[in-house]
């Protein structure tokens, strides 16, 4: 029999596992908390892997959209999925399980909220692969609101929720050395986020 290469017939190689898949953003993320964004490499990934630096490229275009990637597959909350019934429980819903990851994704944000500086890359992967499903997200459960009737207008402020909502979980550790919890969350929520949407 012919051998498929001789023939011109490229090798099929068996596609990678949804399970794999994600095994291999895991530990991209974990590298990069050990490291930082700039010394992490598609080497150092594919040799903590277990797996071939081609098998990464073949995936991902490269790091910038590797690292963006892993922190979508990763994300601790699916904002989509939450429908309380009022602004207020959406908000509180998603700020509580951001919480509950709070100590992990605020290392993870910090180290490529650093890069994204310097990366003009990195930052344009971030944006159009995470960050704007967050603003999407956060822009459903304030149109809902409207059509609820529990505002009667959508409010200027809401251009700054997701901002306002990311800062607040991000931001603790660097004021008080203290990662955010639900009851920080909480708080936050209630006598700073809803009285800026529901004022008049």
């Amino acid at each position: 029999m012919a051998d498929a290469t001789a023939a011109g017939q490229p090798i099929r190689r068996p596609r990678m596992t949804p399970d794999r898949e994600l095994e291999l953003l895991t530990t991209a993320l974990d590298v990069l908390c050990e490291v930082g964004y700039e010394a992490l490499s598609m080497d150092v990934v594919a040799a903590r892997g277990h797996c071939s630096k081609a098998t990464l490229y073949r995936q991902w275009k490269g790091k910038p959209h590797l690292v963006a990637a892993a922190l979508r597959a990763t994300r601790p909350v699916d904002a989509a999925s939450i429908d309380t019934g009022s602004l207020r429980g959406d908000l509180l819903m998603l700020g509580r399980e951001a919480a509950a990851h709070a100590e992990k994704r605020t290392t993870l944000f910090a180290a490529v909220g650093h890069a994204a500086i310097i990366d003009a890359e990195l930052a344009t992967v971030v944006r159009a692969s995470l960050l704007e499903q967050v603003i999407a997200d956060l822009s459903r459960f304030v149109d809902r609101a409207v059509e609820r009737g529990e505002l009667p207008a959508r409010p200027p402020g809401a251009e700054f929720l997701p901002q306002l909502m990311f800062s607040a979980i991000m931001s603790r550790h660097l004021f008080d050395a203290s990662f955010a919890d639900s009851d920080y969350v909480t708080r936050f929520i209630e006598h700073a986020i809803l009285p800026m949407l529901l004022a008049p």
